[in-house]
């Protein structure tokens, strides 16, 4: 008798998550499948879920928002949260681009919740914030990329929490219509504390790795962001570890800072599943990201560089703002 095979019946939950994420890195097919390299004990990380984690996490729960701390499986988000620091994910959970170092859903977005803004003007309430980062999916799909949605959680976190700092990382705003630049002025117009907006490899990668963008572009708009507030903090990342060598990330580095660039951030390249991200390179000793601060704010004169292996562009963004704004004055 053929022997009979049953098929294994996934949850709805289980599906989701693979179509989002991919196989995990346990489940890998076969022997020869790209499998990660085993971590370094400098990128062990303590889990460590307590009252505040609890707390924050049925915040979000309760009101329908997304953060990028989970949505993006940062290594940092039990630290952050028990510190009560979040980062909100607006416009949604489902991105219109796909980067393959990226953990957010590629999918047709749903339309943007009106109720948003004032949502996550709540949580930030709620949660006593001090500082709160902003970040969101890329909507090519709407005519002003949603800079008028990007805008109203900033006018509305600012009268919820006047004394709240605010970053925004912001996506470039390729609209269908409207032309960047036009939809980077509303969005700094609402006058965030920081405009950041993340160049995330060197330009010999760039092309493999965030297809949907430019290199040129995403320096174009951090110039732009000067030009329309010469006072604008400005902020971007790099990741690596995702196959770009230490003098090309010198190289991005005096690239940003010539685009006007104040505070900078770099962290280590996880990979998130094996199926459809990019396999991790090589792990980054903390010697060379003690390298790269010391080259960006002693040899390019940026106000702040973040960098070593856990780190990533939200974090402890409060306390970067704080000692770059205390620079800037001082010159």
């Amino acid at each position: 008798m053929d022997q009979v095979l049953i098929p294994t019946i996934k949850s709805r939950a289980e599906v989701e998550r693979d179509l989002r994420r991919g196989e995990p890195m346990r489940r890998a097919p076969g022997e020869d499948a790209p499998r990660p390299q085993r971590r370094p004990e400098w990128l062990k990380v303590r889990v460590q879920r307590g009252e505040n984690f609890t707390e924050l996490r049925n915040i979000m729960r309760e009101r329908g928002l997304h953060t990028v701390c989970e949505e993006a499986a940062c290594p940092n988000i039990y630290e952050c949260w028990e510190a009560r620091e979040a980062t909100f994910l607006l416009c949604g959970d489902l991105c219109t681009r796909r980067c393959s170092f990226c953990d957010v859903m590629t999918a047709k977005p749903q339309p943007l919740d009106p109720e948003e803004p004032e949502k996550i003007a709540e949580a930030v309430r709620l949660m006593g914030l001090k500082f709160a980062v902003i970040t969101g999916v890329a909507r090519d799909d709407l005519a002003d990329a949603a800079s008028h949605h990007w805008a109203a959680t900033v006018r509305a976190v600012r009268a919820s929490m006047p004394d709240c700092g605010i970053e925004v990382l912001i996506p470039d705003f390729k609209g269908r219509q409207e032309h960047p630049r036009t939809s980077l002025a509303r969005v700094i117009e609402a006058r965030p504390d920081v405009l950041a907006h993340n160049l995330e490899t060197v330009p010999r990668l760039h092309p493999q790795i965030r297809p949907g963008f430019g290199y040129e572009a995403s320096l174009e708009l951090l110039r732009w962001s000067k030009e329309l507030r010469s006072d604008q903090v400005t902020k971007s990342n790099i990741i690596v570890g995702m196959g770009e060598r230490e003098e090309e990330v010198y190289d991005a580095m005096r690239d940003l800072r010539e685009a006007g660039c104040d505070v900078l951030t770099i962290g280590q390249y996880l990979q998130p599943s094996v199926s459809w991200h990019l396999p991790v390179d090589r792990w980054v000793h903390p010697d060379e990201f003690a390298r790269f601060k010391e080259f960006g704010e002693n040899e390019l004169d940026l106000a702040w560089v973040e960098s070593g292996p856990l780190v990533r562009s939200s974090y402890h963004a409060g306390k970067q703002y704080l000692s770059a704004a205390a620079r800037l004055e001082a010159h």
